[in-house]
């Protein structure tokens, strides 16, 4: 391939990349007489340990922020290059965390809708709107637009993945130092058979969620 076909290609794959990101700015496009525009996501109700972690983004109007999707679309590095990205465009950027204690005393729906509340009241600028991947958060007196597959629908809910995404995994890293024996590092908290042993031969750690791991301890 000569570099005027492989410049061909690169432009090709960027009118690809950007009209895909288009398609993504729908419901931004939508709703963007509405003023501030606030995409909703989180990561962590599986796992069988660590927190739920929410994330609220507003981004500018018009923001166009490449490769920017759901976050479980991408790899490792790809999320963590769009992080520094997200958070270096976007208008405001929080988080929000239940504690594995407060999934087991409130079940992990409540606490997933908790983190988001802590989200959305953290943000230095307060939405007109809300995305949110699927749910309707109880409790919060913005308007919200729940989309279900958002994350993969809309780039405000994309970059909240993503966001939630590389602050929990994070997180997660630092607790295997602390637990090295469940591998969080790599598992991050989940049901994988390396994690699943692990409860087996030694039991719980601090961080476990008690009511998700009554099959794997006596």
């Amino acid at each position: 391939m000569n570099s005027e076909e492989r410049q061909r290609k690169k432009e090709e794959k960027l009118e690809k990349e950007m009209a895909r990101l288009e398609e993504m700015c729908v419901y931004e496009k939508q709703y963007a007489d509405r003023g501030y525009i606030c995409g909703i996501d989180e990561v962590g109700r599986g796992p069988l340990a660590g927190p739920v972690v929410a994330a609220a983004v507003i981004l500018p109007k018009d923001c166009r922020i490449l490769y920017v999707n759901d976050s479980k679309k991408l790899s490792e590095k790809k999320r963590e290059l769009l992080f520094d990205e997200i958070m270096d465009q976007a208008v405001a950027v929080e988080v929000g965390f239940a504690s594995h204690e407060r999934i087991d005393k409130i079940n992990i729906l409540q606490a997933t809708y908790e983190a988001m509340r802590m989200a959305v009241k953290n943000l230095k600028v307060r939405p007109d709107l809300l995305l949110n991947d699927a749910v309707t958060i109880p409790g919060i007196d913005i308007e919200q637009v729940p989309i279900i597959k958002g994350d993969a629908k809309s780039i405000s809910i994309a970059a909240a993945s993503i966001i939630a995404k590389v602050t929990r995994d994070r997180l997660m890293v630092e607790y295997d130092k602390l637990f090295p024996y469940y591998h969080f590092k790599d598992n991050k908290g989940y049901g994988t058979q390396v994690h699943r042993e692990a409860l087996e031969k030694i039991g719980p750690c601090a961080i476990h969620r008690k009511t998700f791991i009554k099959n794997f301890v006596a």
